[in-house]
């Protein structure tokens, strides 16, 4: 899970006060998107669009969240914990195989405990991202939403769904502290994790260089990014047998909430792109691969400082953040798991604008 790795912890976040995005603006659009399939979402939810008479010449809004009430995760999910067997039986708390740098000779070769903190450490990392791209980024733009005021024309039913999108995002913070905090009483493992979200940082960092007429368009269009990227890489980690079952299960009802997200989001991409004028369009094209950049490329900085806080040198460190880390691996998964998303702006014909095609293939995004 490549796309998890470096996006931490705690960071002020002004742009994303509420009273500030509350004002937003930002036309709105949706891809001809059907709900992601690799985010295993509910079989039984229906698709967010389907072929019909829709406003302007989109496709009919059909929600996504129309068995919310009764399959929702904070409607319908146990709280996950973890039990005293969970250690003793010798259960991890996250596959080896999905955390990148376990598959190095020199951090296999680390003394037990120090392996397992690695996958402690990797499963505070994904709690901690969960966390703070739900409250600090998302919740504050689908607040919006609901209220009206981001600029977007949506029916009545889909401004409802925001609200339950709203909840879902706020559970989705609870019982991902819920579950760290759980895992630090567990294993005595404090979470070593920066002071500031890499996302959210570079993030900053793509707003800082635009005009201020742009800034609240590519919020917009990072959070549709974040959400329908998001389901893909949930879909990584199915229920193993080795793991803990309050960690799968966590990331399950993650996975089937953000399925219903995505083809939310999906839908109001188009509404969206039906909204904006011809040099907003070519601005969201050229920005959108750097978004999708932001939101999966890993933190090597804080990875470096990690793999030395296990004992590793900084030679050895580098070694292994060059080994694991190869432009080959990254722009592969880049392109996977931006794969249903590139095809939603391509079907607008985002991608059509040669800078838009030289931006993807300068963020290893281009097949």
């Amino acid at each position: 899970m490549c796309g998890t790795v470096g996006m931490f912890v705690g960071c002020s976040a002004l742009m994303y006060c509420p009273r500030r995005l509350l004002q937003g603006p930002g036309p709105g659009t949706d891809p001809a998107g059907q709900e992601e399939q690799t985010a295993s979402p509910d079989p039984s939810e229906p698709s967010a669009l389907e072929p019909g008479a829709g406003v302007a010449g989109l496709p009919t809004y059909r929600s996504p969240f129309r068995t919310w009430y009764e399959r929702s995760s904070v409607r319908s999910a146990p709280r996950r914990l973890l039990v005293a067997e969970d250690g003793s039986a010798g259960l991890r708390l996250f596959p080896p195989d999905l955390v990148p740098v376990t598959r190095h000779p020199l951090v296999r070769a680390l003394p037990a405990e120090r392996f397992q903190e690695v996958l402690v450490q990797h499963l505070y990392r994904y709690l901690d991202f969960t966390a703070k791209l739900e409250y600090l980024v998302v919740n504050r733009t689908v607040l919006g939403i609901a209220r009206g005021s981001v600029g977007v024309s949506v029916p009545d039913e889909m401004r409802l769904d925001a609200f339950k999108m709203y909840c879902d995002e706020a559970y989705h913070t609870l019982f991902s502290a819920d579950l760290a905090m759980q895992v630090r009483h567990a294993t005595g493992i404090a979470p070593r994790l920066p002071d500031e979200p890499f996302f959210l940082r570079r993030l900053q960092e793509i707003l800082d260089e635009l005009p201020t007429a742009d800034r609240p368009l590519a919020e917009l269009l990072f959070v549709i990014v974040s959400e329908t990227l998001i389901s893909a890489s949930l879909a990584e980690l199915p229920q193993r047998d080795e793991v803990a079952s309050a960690v799968t299960g966590t990331i399950r009802d993650h996975a089937l909430d953000e399925g219903r997200h995505h083809a939310y989001f999906a839908h109001f991409l188009q509404r969206l792109w039906a909204e904006l004028d011809p040099a907003e369009r070519r601005t969201a094209s050229r920005l959108v691969p750097r978004l999708m950049d932001a939101f999966l490329r890993p933190d090597l900085d804080a990875l470096r400082e990690e793999l030395t806080g296990y004992g590793l040198s900084k030679d050895d460190a580098e070694q292994v953040l060059a080994e694991v880390y190869t432009p080959k691996v990254l722009g592969a998964h880049f392109r996977a798991t931006s794969q249903q998303t590139r095809r939603y702006f391509h079907e607008l014909g985002a991608f059509d604008d040669p800078m838009a095609r030289a931006a993807l293939a300068a963020h290893c995004l281009l097949d």
